[in-house]
């Protein structure tokens, strides 16, 4: 029999907000974590603003032992231990201090690159013949499955551990796949999550795209504009959020809080056929993905109250819209809510699912909508789809019970997964 999965704990690094508490206040106040950053103006990037998370050493100094700080250089881990490690302690679950690991938990926690600074270190060092100099920790550093090795030794984790890497796609599959997992009886809780490293080497190839804003560097704050009609390119953004999963069965034996359900969800890809390529999405699988997703969780597409979309602020906004209009089949009066969190942090590449995905379940839970900032004239494609009440650039509580988040990436990947405000019974 299919188990009911719930969430219990979450933790998140944003550029504007570290640590629960701090990133519930910041979306509901629509404060942006948007910056100028002085490197990327020195480096001559078009765009020279981004979202960067803020950390002391006293902060990091909670997370990380003397010696494991020792030539430590990978914002990408850093940022996916300080989410997870708070996001397992915010589910009141114990560390173990035992030799034997905890059976019954796991993590798969996904990342796009890791340790990309650490990398170009290790690069350098190589070239002028350096390499005794290197150091033990190069290779995990820079391993893809990094951030999820470091995770299942600091938290004893004996279940599967393993990383996912899908783009943008990357956090929401990874809340998919421990979803799976736990449905399926094989493990009763997954520490789900993403995380992104931060810097030009990460940002520079977006840039050389031409897909980032170069409008806003002396007003970084409004820099990013989803859905808006001054959109003219998403802001870098970086940070890393973890999500526990568990079983309601083993959520309700030990008393545990309860965030929100997951009621299911789908992943697919356009194949980059029809109108999909590397870069653009097919919309039918977009659609599709949708669709499927709901007839998963056994929703239908009238229940839906409220869509957390991808929503980059760049052209294919307003498709994504229509997108989401098909799918559903709403007209313009009876769209959902929609809104879109990259306005206040920036894209942040493969972290941008899972933190995109804890203001969602946030939303469910304390029953509002967050403020689509820098949205104060809608794109008018948009406003043919939508009403306009409907994304509102300011906070509105507003009892939600069905909430769909979706996340699209570059390889014309799709992944999304319905939540539901948790009930008792």
């Amino acid at each position: 029999m299919a188990k009911r999965v719930v969430i219990t704990g979450m933790g998140v690094v944003a550029p504007n907000g570290v640590g629960l508490t701090a990133f519930t206040n910041a979306i509901k106040q629509g404060i942006s974590g948007i910056k100028h950053d002085p490197e990327l103006e020195r480096l001559q990037f078009s765009c020279q603003i981004a979202g960067k998370p803020e950390l002391s050493d006293e902060l990091i100094a909670k997370y990380l032992t003397d010696l494991e700080r020792r030539n430590f250089n990978s914002s990408g881990i850093l940022y996916g231990i300080i989410a997870g490690m708070d996001a397992w302690q915010d589910a009141n679950l114990p560390i173990s201090n035992a030799d034997e690991p905890d059976w019954d938990s796991g993590t798969i926690f996904g990342t796009g690159t890791s340790g990309i600074e650490k990398f170009r270190e290790a690069i350098y060092k190589v070239d002028d013949l350096q390499v005794r100099k290197l150091g033990s920790t190069v290779v995990v550093q820079t391993m893809a499955s990094g951030i999820s090795a470091y995770l299942g030794g600091k938290l004893g984790l004996g279940n599967q551990v393993s990383s996912n890497s899908s783009a943008c796609t990357t956090g929401t599959e990874s809340i998919l796949m421990a979803y799976e997992r736990i449905k399926t009886g094989q493990a009763s809780r997954m520490l789900a999550g993403s995380t992104s490293d931060s810097g030009p080497y990460i940002w520079g190839g977006f840039d050389a795209m031409k897909v980032c804003t170069f409008k806003h560097n002396q007003e970084p704050e409004k820099g990013s504009r989803p859905m808006s009609a001054n959109a003219s390119g998403f802001v870098p953004g970086s940070g890393a959020g973890a999500l526990v999963l568990e079983s309601l069965d083993s959520a309700l034996a030990r008393g545990a809080k309860i965030y929100a359900e997951i009621l299911g969800g789908n992943i697919n890809s356009g194949g980059q056929r029809g109108s999909g390529s590397m870069t653009a999405p097919n919309a039918i699988a977009v659609q599709r993905c949708i669709q499927t997703a709901l007839h998963n969780a056994d929703i239908r597409p009238d229940a839906v109250d409220a869509i957390n979309g991808h929503l980059t602020a760049t052209s294919k906004d307003a498709l994504e819209v229509q997108n989401w209009a098909i799918a559903l089949n709403r007209t313009p009066e009876h769209f959902p809510y929609i809104n879109s969190l990259k306005a206040m942090i920036g894209h942040c590449l493969s972290a941008a699912g899972s933190i995109e995905c804890i203001a969602s379940v946030l939303q469910l839970q304390q029953g509002f909508i967050f403020p689509s900032i820098n949205c104060e004239d809608l794109n008018p494609e948009i406003a043919e789809l939508v009403n306009k009440n409907k994304v509102t650039n300011q906070i509105m509580y507003q009892n939600i019970n069905i909430l769909a988040k979706a996340s699209f990436g570059f390889g014309d990947v799709n992944a999304c997964i319905i939540f539901k405000k948790y009930e008792n019974g």
